[in-house]
């Protein structure tokens, strides 16, 4: 039923008295109260509508089940509270091949609540196949079917209107062949999206100081580090970051002080990046970080998977404000309604914008140094293109970025690909990703992401040009802009302290230690004279403004209260790379010994070398920790051929790369039947929870021997052709 005058006919055949009201087209719900406030033959009590398609996530293999929504054009739909009544997950604002594939709606026909909803309408349902319509679900809110009010739609296009009432509605919805799914919905009991919390009592704040102050403390007071590395992964990682001073515990559960140690790391990232995307043309700015609760109530179906994790500001003093603030979770539904105004023309393209800045997610258990904390630094990097080529080029120009922050700032190898339909952003069109592996424990840890996210963001937030292309004098179409964003955090400094310290505590690379070179005397002791501590002390001052010169970090710890061999530990818990010892046979042979803090290693050095010989030792050791971390991850990823050596792989510490169909029930099936409680392999560990194998990424670089052969190679876990090999894994 694809014109408007059939469905005027089935209208009148179901109760609708008056002919369609005409006025100028309408683009969003503003501009049709405008426009029906001067036009004339209107009922004197009406509602406007919405009608919103829903798409709950679900496996391809299963045929498209979208979900109508109908409401009042003042209601807010909650995705959460529509799943809930129909018992589906992560229900999703359709894309517009949907609204194309099942409704037969012409390109532009309308997707996105704010800006498409008026275009769209429940009458689209005669429009659907036989073949779809039994899997379509109608919901209605129950407000549209009480009272006398006429309910105002559409026909089919949007400079019609209809007036029709609940009865009416309701027929014509029953009338639909095959329609089997409807639903009457009360949309005012539904839950916010985020709820604004009332205050906290005193009585909890007294309880979260005292569980700050109880958490992560087994060890911790005394010196040194007392838990193995192979014995308590986790007990062993908090005690390193934490008497290493790269961390120090808040009173505020799951905060944690960024010490000068760590924020230098942090630093050292920061800059290097920085210059990076600077050379690509990108600029810094700065958003602010409160976000109203109207805003983030108008993108709610966005912001929805970071509803728990939301913290609000309800008070400034002793005065409850007007209107609860959020602190930004992500910055999205911050920045992305300023783009829309900014990008009037394709010349104002390209948009390329980061920030450095914090964000606060508050919901979780079992925080971690790094990895899981409700506050952390990050970057993240917002940009518009005209086209999708450009967008997609500085996806992987920046996923680039990322691996040379990891490989030649941290020395962590990592894998580089994209990541599955499954795990990547729900925004995106593409999630590429740099992946790391921590030998310690066989699991794989998400490093950074950059994603494509085509047009689906534009849509959502209106952001488009006039079609440069279009005839001159002739009304130019509008084209959504095609966008990329990209994020890194400071879980890159536990990503690397996991790697490569050690029992004795942090090991740094030279490039992002804030101390790359600690000189200590050395052979001093009670029948040594003044003069003798003089000149060693003279000698450690010596190196130290010699190395200073040549751009090395070095410090002289001239401490006299603490001996050498306290000087040693106190240094190599701290992870400085490297150790010079000057004592009076030193001074006398015009030699020092260096001892790396990798290795172990000592070395004599001549003191007239010291500016060439030590610049040169950091250079190696830098190198030479990237390629130990790299042999012993080309070790522990296996190419698995079969299922069963899968398991055993996983369970001897490794990843699995895989012949793999890229199937999402597939995904589904290898998480189950990996997962550690059914193989019973170890007991379960709720800080490092078991879990089964998921993917981590499709590499770009493929293995070769074997090939896949397409239309040969099998999936090990389903049997059906497989498309690329997939890196699996346990992971963080």
């Amino acid at each position: 039923m694809a014109d408007t005058s059939a469905l005027v006919s089935k209208l009148s055949s179901l109760g609708l008295k008056d002919s369609p009201v005409e006025h100028v087209a309408v683009e969003n719900n503003e501009q049709w109260a405008e426009a029906l406030a001067t036009a004339s033959g209107l009922p004197s009590n009406y509602v406007l509508t919405k009608t919103l398609v829903f798409k709950p996530k679900q496996p391809k293999s299963e045929p498209i089940a979208p979900i109508v929504v109908v409401i009042k054009e003042t209601t807010t739909a909650s995705s959460k509270a529509i799943g809930t009544e129909l018992k589906l997950k992560d229900l999703r604002l359709a894309n517009e091949d949907v609204l194309k594939d099942v409704f037969q709606t012409a390109r532009g026909s309308g997707t996105y609540e704010r800006y498409m909803s008026h275009q769209f309408s429940p009458f689209a349902l005669g429009q659907v196949p036989q073949e779809h319509i039994g899997n379509v679900r109608v919901v209605i809110d129950k407000a549209l079917l009480t009272g006398d009010a006429q309910i105002a739609f559409h026909p089919l296009n949007s400079s019609q209107t209809v007036f029709v009432d609940s009865a009416a509605l309701k027929a014509y919805i029953a009338s639909v062949e095959g329609l089997q799914h409807v639903v009457e919905m009360d949309f005012t009991a539904e839950p916010a999206a985020a709820p604004v919390p009332k205050p906290a009592a005193k009585p909890a704040a007294k309880k979260s100081s005292a569980a700050a102050k109880t958490e992560d403390t087994a060890g911790l007071n005394k010196l040194g580090i007392q838990t193995p590395k192979s014995a308590d992964f986790s007990e062993w990682y908090t005690e390193v970051v934490l008497k290493s001073e790269l961390l120090s515990r808040y009173d505020v559960s799951g905060c944690y002080i960024v010490r000068p140690r760590a924020y230098f790391v942090w630093q050292q990232i920061q800059e290097f990046f920085d210059a990076g995307i600077k050379g690509m043309g990108v600029k810094n700015c700065y958003f602010p970080m409160f976000v109203s609760s109207q805003v983030l109530e108008r993108e709610k179906d966005h912001i929805e998977g970071f509803a728990p994790e939301v913290a609000w500001v309800t008070r400034a003093g002793s005065k409850e404000l007007n209107e609860p603030l959020a602190i930004r979770p992500t910055s999205e539904t911050v920045m992305y309604p300023y783009f829309g105004d900014w990008i009037r023309s394709h010349r104002d393209l390209p948009l390329r914008l980061n920030q450095w800045c914090s964000v606060v997610r508050w919901e979780f258990k079992n925080p971690q140094p790094f990895l899981r904390t409700r506050e952390f630094l990050w970057q993240e990097g917002h940009c518009a293109y005209f086209g999708k080529e450009q967008a997609m080029r500085e996806t992987l120009e920046v996923l680039t970025l990322y691996r040379r922050v990891y490989e030649e700032l941290l020395a962590v190898p990592v894998i580089e690909g994209e990541k599955s339909e499954k795990e990547k952003f729900a925004g995106g069109v593409t999630t590429t990703t740099v992946e790391g592996f921590i030998p310690d424990t066989g699991r794989g840890i998400q490093g950074g992401t950059s994603h494509y996210l085509g047009q689906n963001f534009s849509k959502m937030f209106n952001v488009v040009v006039e079609d440069p292309a279009s005839e001159a004098g002739a009304e130019r179409a509008k084209l959504y802009v095609h966008q990329a964003s990209w994020g890194l955090s400071t879980r890159t400094i536990g990503v690397m302290v996991m790697l490569h310290s050690d029992d004795k505590g942090l090991v740094l690379p030279p490039r992002v230690a804030e101390t790359q070179v600690i000189i200590v005397p050395c052979g001093v002791n009670a029948k040594t004279t003044s003069e003798q501590r003089a000149a060693i002390n003279d000698a450690c001052l010596s190196v130290e403004a010699r190395l200073r010169i040549v751009g090395v970090r070095a410090e002289a710890d001239l401490r006299d209260d603490k001996t050498p061999a306290f000087k040693f530990n106190h240094w190599e818990l701290r992870g400085v790379p490297i150790r010079i010892e000057i004592g009076p046979k030193d001074l006398e042979s015009h030699i020092v010994t260096t001892i790396r803090r990798d290795t172990g290693a000592r070395d004599a050095v001549q003191t007239d070398a010291l500016e060439t010989t030590v610049p040169l030792m950091m250079v190696t050791m830098q190198a030479e920790m990237l390629a130990r971390a790299r042999k012993i991850m080309d070790e522990r990823v296996k190419i698995v051929l079969e299922w069963a050596d899968f398991v055993p792989a996983l369970n001897s510490k490794c990843l699995a790369l895989i012949p793999w169909c890229e199937r999402e029930v597939c995904e589904e099936q290898i998480k189950k039947r990996s997962t550690r409680d059914v193989m019973a392999d170890e007991p379960e560990n709720e800080r490092e929870p078991s879990m089964g194998a998921k993917s981590l990424c499709l590499p770009y670089k493929q293995p070769e021997n074997p090939p896949i052969v397409p239309g040969q190679t099998k999936c090990i876990q389903c049997g059906e052709d497989a498309k690329r090999y997939a890196l699996f894994g346990r992971s963080y």
